[in-house]
């Protein structure tokens, strides 16, 4: 949840007026957090080659029927709403998308610019745009690390297990999982269609996990703690192919204080989830829905992220 832009500019400056003594620090700063390092180029191309599995979800369906806030076409239903608590500087206000899938090939990832690899951005809008996407969130911001477990739309992109992991199976299930005790391949093989790797899990088996007040993640340079009253990005399942996206906004008193992970928690859990799983949240927190972003981003507009998860329209 790092204010990663403000990162980048501030080094991006630092260098532009110390170009002729830039020390290795700063040199590294910038390769590290800044210049983009493409892994694979045309990510659509790669997943034809590669992906065993056919989506059922083609986009352009002609039976769509899209309003101000629900979305159907056949077995896929998508709801949005928006709920507002408290008062004052204590008010918080969050997004909600319930979503029933005909398939669970018809959630996908995709990745900023078409592109695979550290440090390439792109705004969920856009990136949800480029895919004819009617519904999308955020997803784990797996471009500033070089370490978890990546696999999406039924591909292997990263197989360098780091933490509890989020793993949605082509039979609808969702479940959290320590990246350590298996492999891309293993979870591949087990059937499993998108990964997610940021964290922590914030319930299993409908109880909220103990102690996620405590942890940290990421906590290198660029990054800050991800306790406290925070914008938010969530996912959980509430049964097979039922799924709820929560995004709650902060940082902004009188509107929206931001969530912390328990209070996240337990939002999920009055939605129905059994299953729940912190993303990236911050100023990346982004809710799309139906050709426009529904919440009110941290950073006072989009900022750049390296991929989504999304419902194509």
């Amino acid at each position: 949840m790092a204010p990663r832009n403000r990162f980048r500019t501030a080094i991006a400056t630092a260098v532009a007026v110390t170009v002729t003594s830039a020390g290795a620090g700063t040199v590294w700063a910038l390769d590290r957090y800044v210049i983009p390092h493409v892994e694979v180029a045309d990510v659509a191309q790669y997943e034809a080659q590669n992906s065993a599995v056919v989506s059922s979800s083609d986009g352009g369906a002609t039976d769509a029927v899209v309003t101000g806030d629900s979305y159907t076409d056949g077995d896929t239903s998508i709801t949005i709403s928006t709920v507002t608590t408290g008062t004052g500087s204590d008010t918080l206000t969050y997004y909600v998308a319930e979503v029933t899938l005909a398939d669970a090939t018809g959630l996908r990832s995709a990745f900023a610019h078409n592109q695979f690899g550290a440090n390439i951005i792109e705004k969920t809008s856009e990136i949800a745009a480029d895919h004819d996407a009617v519904l999308a969130i955020n997803g784990d911001y797996y471009g500033f690390r070089d370490t978890g477990i990546v696999i999406r739309n039924g591909v292997v992109y990263r197989d360098e297990p780091a933490r509890t992991g989020l793993a949605f199976y082509l039979d609808g299930s969702v479940r959290i999982y320590d990246e350590t005790t298996t492999s891309a391949q293993e979870l591949l093989d087990a059937g499993v269609w998108n990964t997610l790797s940021f964290g922590p899990a914030l319930v299993e088996d409908g109880q909220a996990v103990a102690g996620i007040d405590q942890v940290e993640v990421d906590t290198n340079v660029g990054n800050h703690s991800i306790q406290g009253e925070q914008p938010r990005t969530a996912v959980g399942v509430i049964d097979a192919n039922h799924l709820v996206f929560v995004v709650v906004d902060g940082r902004d008193d009188g509107y929206s204080r931001g969530a912390t992970l328990p209070e996240l928690a337990q939002i999920m859990l009055g939605l129905g989830a059994t299953t729940a799983y912190n993303l990236d949240g911050g100023g990346s927190s982004t809710l799309y829905f139906d050709g426009a972003v529904v919440n009110q981003p941290s950073n006072g507009g989009e900022r750049g992220t390296s991929d989504i998860l999304y419902v194509a329209g």
